[in-house]
C-alpha cells in the first residue's frame, strides 16, 4: 500500500535582506515565484496534503495563491524558529505516513530528490538530505558516531571547533513518519543561542528513541540553495537559465550564447533549429525543427511550425504560426494571431486577432486586426483594416488573391471580395467586388499661384 505523503513548506520568514516590501518567497525566478516552485515540485510527487505554514505578508501570500484547493494554509503569527513552524502545521497534517519538511525560499529542488527521502523514510526511520561543501560557515554540521551513524544535527552557532572542521552540512530538508512528529515537536527546547526551537533538534530525539537516520547527500548544491538576497536570487536565476540552455542543446538545437537564453515557462524546440541571443520563451512555447530565430526576441505561448523564419526584434503573443513562414523583423503579433504556412509578415507590422491564410503577405508598415484573409493575399506597406468604432471590433474579411495597395484603410465591417484589388491610399467603407479594382480616394488638384507659409522677420 503507498505511503501517505504530508509535505510542510516552511515560508513565514521576512526576508529582511532581499530589502523589500513583498515577502520573500513572492519573489519570483523564472516568472513562478519561488514559494510557486516548490509548491509545483510538492504536486509532482503525488503528496496526499500540502501544507503552507505562511507569515510575514501573509495576506500577499493568501491572494498570491487563491483558488489553489489542494493547499492548505497554517499562520506561523510569532517566527519562533523552524520547530515552531511546523508545529504549527500540525492540525493540517495526516498521523500517519510521511511528513516531508520543505522551504518556501529553496525553489530548484528535484522531483527525484524528494521522491528518494519519501522512500528512505519509514515508521522508524527519518531521511535526511545532505551536501558536502568546501565552506560549510553559517550551516548546521552533520554529526556522525564512530560507525557513521548521524547522531545529531549542530548549529553553526552551537558548534564546538570540532565540530566545525565538519563539512557535511544539512540542508533543512527532511522527511519524518508522521506519527511521531507531535511528540517529538513538543519536545524541543530553546535553550541555545538563537533562543529559538530548531527542527534540527528532531534528530537526536529520534536516535535516542531508537530511529535510524538515512541521509542522502546530493550531487548538486543549487538543488538545495535558498533565496536570502537579490544577488542570490540573480545566481539561482542564471543557474536555472543555464540548465534549461543545456536541456536544448542536447535536443539538438543550435543556441548562438546559452547565456543569453531565458526559459519562463515551458518551451520544446526542434531539431536544427538555431535561436539567436536574448530569446525570451514566456508560458508554454512550442518550436519546430529548422526553424531560425533572431536576436531580441520574445515568445508568450506561441507555436511555431517547421522550418519558419523569425527574424530580430519579434514579439510573438498568443499566437500560432505554420511552415516555411517569415516574419520580422521588428513584427508583433499580438494574441489571437494565426499564420497558416508560407506566409510572410514584414518589419514594423503588427497584426491582432486576425486569421492569414497559406502564401499571404503583409509586408511592412501595417496593421490587420480582427482579419480573416485569405489564400495568396498582398497588403501593401502602410495599410490598416479600422476595427474599433470607439466601442465595438468589427471584422474584415480579406478573400482569396486580393491586392491591397498601400497607405490603405479598409473600415471593418468589410468584405473585400476575391480577386480584387484595392487602390493605393484608398478608404474602403463599402464592401467590393470580385475580380474588380477599387479606388476611393480625392481627386488630385494642383492649385496654381499658392505661396508657402513664410516666418516673420
Amino acid at each position: 500500500m503507498p505511503k501517505k505523503v504530508n509535505i510542510v513548506i516552511l515560508a513565514a520568514g521576512k526576508g529582511t535582506r532581499m530589502r523589500s516590501s513583498l515577502p520573500k518567497v513572492l519573489h519570483s525566478l523564472s516568472h513562478k515565484t519561488l514559494l510557486g516552485h516548490v509548491v509545483d515540485t510538492s504536486r509532482s510527487v503525488d503528496a496526499d496534503n500540502i501544507c503552507v505554514v505562511y507569515g510575514h505578508g501573509g495576506d500577499q501570500v493568501l491572494d498570491t495563491f487563491s483558488g489553489q484547493d489542494d493547499v492548505a494554509w497554517a499562520e506561523q503569527k510569532e517566527q519562533l524558529g523552524t520547530g515552531h513552524a511546523l508545529k504549527v502545521a500540525i492540525p493540517k497534517l495526516e498521523k500517519e505516513g510521511v511528513t516531508l519538511v520543505l522551504y518556501g525560499d529553496v525553489p530548484l529542488t528535484r522531483k527525484e530528490t524528494l521522491e528518494k527521502l519519501i522512500a528512505d523514510c519509514g515508521e522508524n526511520s527519518i531521511a535526511l538530505l545532505t551536501a558536502k561543501v568546501a565552506d560549510p560557515t553559517g550551516y548546521g554540521r552533520i554529526v556522525r558516531d564512530s560507525s557513521a551513524k548521524v547522531t545529531a544535527i549542530v548549529e553553526h552557532k552551537d558548534a564546538n571547533a570540532e565540530q566545525l572542521k565538519i563539512d557535511e552540512i544539512n540542508t533543512g530538508i527532511l522527511a519524518l513518519p508522521a506519527g511521531k512528529i507531535e511528540k517529538w515537536v513538543n519536545a524541543f527546547s530553546n535553550d541555545n543561542a538563537q533562543g529559538e526551537y530548531y527542527l534540527t533538534d528532531v534528530i537526536e530525539l529520534a536516535v535516542n528513541e531508537g530511529c535510524s537516520v538515512n541521509t542522502t547527500c546530493v550531487d548538486d548544491f543549487y538543488e538545495t540553495l535558498g533565496v536570502n538576497s537579490r544577488q542570490q536570487l540573480a545566481e539561482l536565476e542564471r543557474y536555472y537559465q543555464l540548465q534549461e540552455a543545456e536541456k536544448l542543446m542536447a535536443a539538438g538545437v543550435t543556441l548562438r550564447d546559452p547565456a543569453r537564453l531565458d526559459v519562463r515557462g515551458s518551451v520544446t524546440v526542434g531539431q536544427d533549429s538555431i535561436i539567436d541571443v536574448n530569446v525570451i520563451f514566456e508560458g508554454d512555447c512550442e518550436i519546430g525543427a529548422n526553424v531560425n530565430i533572431g536576436a531580441n526576441c520574445h515568445f508568450k505561448n506561441a507555436k511555431i511550425g517547421a522550418n519558419t523564419t523569425i527574424l530580430a526584434n519579434s514579439i510573438i503573443e498568443d499566437s500560432s504560426i505554420g511552415e516555411y513562414a517569415n516574419i520580422g523583423p521588428y513584427a508583433r503579433l499580438r494574441p489571437g494571431t494565426d499564420l497558416a504556412d508560407k506566409t510572410k509578415v514584414g518589419n514594423f507590422v503588427e497584426i491582432k486577432n486576425a486569421n492569414i491564410d497559406v502564401g499571404s503577405k503583409v509586408n511592412h508598415l501595417s496593421y490587420v486586426g480582427d482579419a480573416k484573409v485569405g489564400k495568396g493575399v498582398n497588403i501593401g506597406a502602410g495599410s490598416i483594416t479600422c476595427n474599433y468604432d470607439g466601442v465595438n471590433k468589427h471584422q474584415t474579411v480579406i478573400e482569396d488573391k486580393c491586392f491591397i495597395g498601400s497607405n490603405s484603410a479598409l473600415v471593418a465591417p468589410v468584405k473585400i471580395a476575391k480577386g480584387s484589388t484595392v487602390g493605393a491610399g484608398s478608404t474602403i467603407t463599402v464592401s467590393t467586388d470580385e475580380e474588380t479594382l477599387t479606388v476611393a480616394r480625392a481627386k488630385q488638384r494642383a492649385i496654381k499661384g499658392w505661396k508657402r507659409p513664410v516666418k516673420k522677420k
